[in-house]
């Protein structure tokens, strides 16, 4: 869509708790996911810390569709990308 989402890799994922996202985010099809019934999950997963670092428990690294792992995920459009709170991981 010709938006400029963050200036670079360390201003979008940088300070405490990331950049702070505004406007609409787009899916690879075009549709603006925040407003878009289809996507009724509006999270961004990222398995992260708030500083950037690696959630190593909180990653939904090697889940499976019957388990109940749980990994770090933020809201889209609420705040900062990298606070995110804990989400299981079969809600992607």
């Amino acid at each position: 869509q010709g938006q400029l989402l963050a200036k670079s890799w360390s201003s979008l994922f940088g300070g405490q708790s990331g950049a702070a996202l505004q406007g609409p985010i787009y899916s690879f099809n075009g549709r603006n996911i925040l407003m878009d019934p289809l996507w009724p999950q509006r999270l961004a997963w990222h398995g992260s810390t708030p500083r950037g670092g690696h959630a190593r428990r909180w990653d939904c690294q090697g889940w499976r569709s019957s388990g109940t792992a749980e990994g770090m995920a933020t809201a889209l459009g609420e705040g900062r990308l990298l606070a995110g709170h804990q989400h299981n991981c079969s809600m992607t």
